[in-house]
Order: C-alpha cells, then sequence, then structure tokens
C-alpha cells in the first residue's frame, strides 16, 4: 500500500515542496519515499512505498518506462496480476520486475483505458502518457482506495489523502460550507464533494482524463454493477459463492510478507479467518474489546481463534481511550463521525507490530444481507405476518427517508442545520438535504436491492471504506478486504433477492459456506457492529470537555447554547457529530 500524488504545473515545481508532499504521506508508505519530475513535460509524481511484492528498489515508483512514454504512481493491490502478466508475456512484452505496477503499465500499454476493466483488486493510480499528452486518474471500482484532485492558480494536483495539498503549500484551502452540511447529514462528506472548495474526489469505478495542454478533464463511469432476476434452479449458488470466496481470499494473500487478520467473532471476519487458516501459515488475529460490557466482541473472536487453532493478539478498551479522538483529525483530514473510528484506529495500531497487512470483512453485509435496516425495509415490502400486512396497507414506507433514518445516526434536516449553524452559514444548507442518497436511489430495483445498492454506494464507499483505509494507513498497515470481489457481487446482483436472501437465516450465502466449519456460539450470533457500549460514546463529560473549548464556538460558526442543549441530551447521536467536526475544524478549519 502507498501514498501517491502529482502535480501539473507551468514551470518546474522546487524539489522541496515534492519533498513536503512525500513527507506528509509517509505513514501511508514507510519503506521509501520518491518524487519524478517526469522530463520533457509539466508533470510531477510523488510516491511513499509500503512494500509486498518485489521487495527490492526495482519495486519502487514512481515506474518511468521512457520508450512507452508512460509514467505511474500507484496505491493498492491488483490481484489477478499473475494471470494478466502471463497474458501480456503471450502478446510480447517483457517485464524487469516481479510488481503488479508494471503490469498495470504494461497492460495500460496494450489496452488502454480498456485495460482497468481486467484488473481485479483495490487501486487509485496516476498514469501519464506523454504520447498524447495526457493525465489518467482511476480508482477502483467500489472506493477501497481514496483518491482527491482539484485545480486552483493554474497547478492540477491529485493525491491520496488531502494533508498533501496543505503539505505543498501551493494551494488555498477554504473550507466548503455545503459541504460541512453534507457532512452533518450524512456523517461523511459524499463525492465528489471533499470537505474543500476547489478539490474534490474521484468518485469510485470512474476514471479521469486530463489534457496537460487545454487542461480539460473529462470523467467516466467504467463500471456499474447490474442487477438481474435469475433463479437458482438446481442450488448452485451457495457453491459459486464458496469458491469465489476461496479464491478471493487465496489471491489476497499473495505477498512477499505475512498476511494477518482482524476479527470480531461476528460472521464476516470469522469467515475470512476461516479461509485463511487453510490457505496460510500460521496467520495471527486481532482484536478489540471494551472493559465491563457483556457483549464485548473479543470473547467471541477467542471463541472462533480457539477453534481454528489460530494466534489472537488482543487489547482491550475503556473510556480512557476516546482520548484518541484528539488524534482522529490527523487520521482523518476530512471529518468522518462513524463510531467506530477510536476501535479501528487501535485495532490497526495493534496489528502493526507484528504484520504490514491484515484481511478485514468489510463488503459482506452490503451484499449477503447482513443489516437490520435491509431486513426491516424488506419485511416492510414483503409481509409475511398478518399485522405487518395490515401496517403496509395504511403507510407505505419511503424508502428515502427510511434509508437516512437508519443510516445518518442523529438526522439534521433543513431546520436542524439552520438551528445549529449561524445565520450567515445559512445560505449553504442545501434545499435537498438527502441529495446524495436520492442520487443512488433506484426504485426500479425490489426493496431489499434498493437498500444493499445504496448501501454499496454511500455507506460502504463513503463511510465505512474511508474509515478502515485511513485508520490503517495511519498506522502504516494495509487492509485486504476479499468479498470485495466484483465478480461476487456481481454473481449475486444477477439474481432475484429471493434467491440469496432468507430472512430468516443470516447472510444465507455466507451461512451456507460456514455453518460446518465455526462454532455454534458464532452462528448463532446476532449483528453487532464493530463498536463500543452506548455508554461509551454517551459519556457527558468527554462532549463537556470539547464543547467548553470549542474552536466552532470561538469562530461563531455555532453557539453555545446550542452546544449547552446537546449536553442535557442524554442519547443523541448528534453530540458525535458535532465533537467529530469541532475536532476537525480546530486543526483544519482554518488554515
Amino acid at each position: 500500500m502507498c501514498g501517491i500524488a502529482g502535480f501539473v504545473s507551468e514551470k518546474p515545481l522546487d524539489e522541496k515542496v515534492l519533498s513536503e508532499v512525500a513527507n506528509s504521506l509517509i505513514h501511508r508508505g514507510p519503506d521509501a519515499q520518491q518524487f519524478l519530475q517526469i522530463p520533457s513535460s509539466k508533470v510531477s509524481f510523488v510516491h511513499t512505498r509500503l512494500s509486498f511484492l518485489d521487495l527490492s528498489e526495482k519495486g519502487n515508483q514512481p515506474m518511468h518506462f521512457p520508450e512507452l512514454g508512460l509514467t505511474i504512481t500507484y496505491n493498492g493491490e491488483v490481484y489477478n496480476f499473475p494471470e494478466i502478466k502471463q497474458e501480456l508475456e503471450q502478446k510480447g512484452h517483457q517485464f524487469i520486475t516481479s510488481t503488479d505496477t508494471e503490469v498495470i503499465l504494461k497492460a495500460w500499454h496494450a489496452w488502454g483505458e480498456k485495460a482497468v476493466d481486467k484488473f481485479s483488486g483495490m487501486f487509485a493510480f496516476a498514469i501519464y502518457d506523454s504520447n498524447d499528452e495526457q493525465l489518467y486518474l482511476a480508482r477502483d471500482r467500489f472506493g477501497i482506495k481514496p483518491l482527491y484532485y482539484g485545480m486552483q492558480n493554474g497547478i492540477f494536483a491529485f493525491a491520496s489523502e488531502l494533508k498533501a495539498f496543505h503539505a505543498s503549500r501551493l494551494f488555498q484551502m477554504e473550507v466548503d460550507w455545503s459541504a460541512v452540511c453534507d457532512y452533518f447529514v450524512y456523517r461523511y462528506v459524499p463525492s465528489p464533494k471533499s470537505i474543500y472548495n476547489d478539490f474534490q474526489k474521484l468518485p469510485p469505478a470512474h476514471l479521469l482524463k486530463f489534457d496537460v495542454n487545454t487542461k480539460k478533464i473529462a470523467i467516466r463511469e467504467y463500471w456499474k454493477l447490474e442487477s438481474g432476476d435469475q433463479k437458482d434452479v438446481k442450488d448452485q449458488l451457495p457453491e459459486m459463492v464458496g469458491e469465489i470466496l476461496e479464491r478471493s481470499v487465496r489471491i489476497h494473500n499473495r505477498a512477499d510478507v505475512p498476511v494477518g487478520a482482524f476479527l470480531s467473532g461476528g460472521y464476516d471476519s470469522s469467515a475470512i479467518l476461516t479461509y485463511l487458516k487453510d490457505i496460510a501459515k500460521n496467520p495471527i488475529a486481532f482484536s478489540i474489546g471494551f472493559k465491563n460490557w457483556e457483549n464485548s466482541e473479543d470473547q467471541f473472536a477467542e471463541i472462533v481463534a480457539d477453534h481454528l487453532k489460530v494466534k489472537l493478539k488482543k487489547e482491550i478498551l475503556d473510556e480512557t481511550s476516546l482520548s484518541v479522538t484528539k488524534l482522529m483529525p490527523l487520521v482523518y483530514d476530512e471529518p468522518i463521525a462513524d463510531i467506530s473510528i477510536i476501535p479501528t484506529y487501535l485495532v490497526s495500531k495493534l496489528a502493526r507490530k507484528d504484520v504490514k497487512a491484515v484481511m478485514s470483512g468489510e463488503g459482506a453485509d452490503e451484499i449477503f444481507g447482513g443489516y437490520w435496516w435491509q431486513k426491516e425495509f424488506y419485511r416492510l415490502n414483503k409481509p409475511e405476518k398478518f399485522k405487518d400486512r395490515i401496517k403496509t396497507i395504511f403507510k407505505k414506507a419511503d424508502p428515502l427517508q427510511f434509508y437516512a433514518d437508519a443510516a445518518s445516526m442523529g438526522n439534521y434536516d433543513r431546520e436542524g442545520l439552520k438551528k445549529m449553524l449561524h445565520p450567515d452559514l445559512h445560505q449553504y444548507i442545501p434545499d435537498d438535504p438527502l441529495w446524495f442518497y436520492r442520487k443512488y436511489l433506484k426504485q426500479e430495483l425490489s426493496p431489499l436491492k434498493q437498500m444493499q445498492y445504496m448501501d454499496i454506494k454511500c455507506f460502504m464507499a463513503e463511510l465505512i471504506l474511508v474509515k478502515v483505509d485511513r485508520a490503517s494507513m495511519a498506522n502504516s498497515l494495509e487492509l485486504r478486504v476479499p468479498f470485495l470481489d466484483h465478480k461476487l457481487f456481481e454473481l449475486i446482483f444477477s439474481y432475484t433477492e429471493t434467491e440469496y436472501y432468507k430472512p430468516d437465516i443470516t447472510k444465507y450465502l455466507l451461512c451456507r459456506n460456514i455453518e460446518y466449519k465455526l462454532p455454534k456460539a458464532i452462528l448463532n450470533r446476532g449483528k453487532q457492529g464493530f463498536v463500543g457500549p452506548d455508554r461509551y460514546y454517551m459519556e457527558r463529560d468527554f462532549y463537556r470537555g470539547i464543547f467548553e473549548h470549542s474552536s466552532l464556538q470561538k469562530d461563531r460558526m455555532v453557539s453555545q447554547n446550542y452546544l449547552d442543549s446537546l449536553l442535557q441530551e442524554d442519547y443523541d447521536w448528534k453530540k458525535w457529530k458535532v465533537a467529530v467536526f469541532d475536532n476537525w475544524f480546530g486543526k483544519w478549519g482554518k488554515e
């Protein structure tokens, strides 16, 4: 895993600028840091490397092939690169490294933009083609790896993280207050926006082409998840899913260093470890628990680890770990109010003591129907009980509002935003606060698929994957997500939802593949997020300490009366959103 950045400017940039940019991304790649002013061009690339394949200097980036007219800086893992490499070799291409980086570049030379269709994995990369003076940016299908871009003062720039733009000192980083309003609605800043004016996120599954001479930008979506209505007449779907999962874990284990696993004791992480145990030699699992909590996940992780005879390392947290929120603006240079940012950061820190990469279970809930709101919306639209049928006669659930109520955790509508924000900021409040959810609401889909599609595009891409990327990379740890194999998603979505979802069987297709491999105590567990007890997040003294020294209040963005009113609430997730943003604003909001 790596950090990448680059610039297109009329004049060559000072090497000190490129060095500072590299330093700002060193946590993403501590093994090597290099930059390159591409000869006879206006383009500069920066790269920080966390090495997994071909650990020699030959694998360092930026990788420049003057005979091809191509240069690349790349963050990620294309797991099927050996197969692509073999295909390229049959076409006459020769290779001087054993990296997937060179495979991506040679694939681009062979197939151009269509090469991205062949890549299976997680990636964000930039390729400069000096033959036609075009710069290409691409991001993987699900948005596992981040990529920001923007243009200001005649300079086009891109980077893995926003802090690279800060470090360059080439730009004015001004807060986009419409994005702030979006943050309070969604818990994150949705693509294509970033928290700053003039800078955007490249959405997942998109490719950007920048003409170095005309400075024109063209963006296209290269992959869409299509829905079908196949029937599983021969009961082959569970077996097909199992084959994809086994292969996905196997290729996600490709590395020249050991790969461990996060383990919560839930379905997803336990399934990953079950497959990994059969593939890797003595994998290590890592878990986080909470003191004095009967639902603490470490106890279930121990059951799985003992059953599989896998070494488990864990850390137990209490309310004092809330102090880690002070570090979060450095980890997340854009505000994000997922409630598991602290345990995710700390379990990553724990794992990095032993390994450079871990596997994790993100994506399983989205595709197998594991979230409570998916089940509830399905129930409301396909009622099996008489009392539920009666309810649907009188009131049909609005999918947009239903999803917003379920996913936002501390819902802000227009009136709520007006109550919180200073009147000078009311002009930035959107007319339609739910515009991002509306963008991905596909009412032509069946009820469950409506929720799943929004989860994939909104909840997973913008919240969950951002959380795990920044938390892991802040600790120079690569996080791999075997469930996010696009062929798995394409397969399951090609079937009607009744073929892959059974309301009385938790994650039916996954269950069919692990039901004889894990203890009943694990198989019978209900869904639980990677979080602590509610009392952990509702500690009033924690919020009082933040609100009494509020950066937002000092700058008159939010009134003290509003902050005091939040403190009076025993249970309100708005407090968490405000506290996270206040911490972020104190660090980044006034630069």
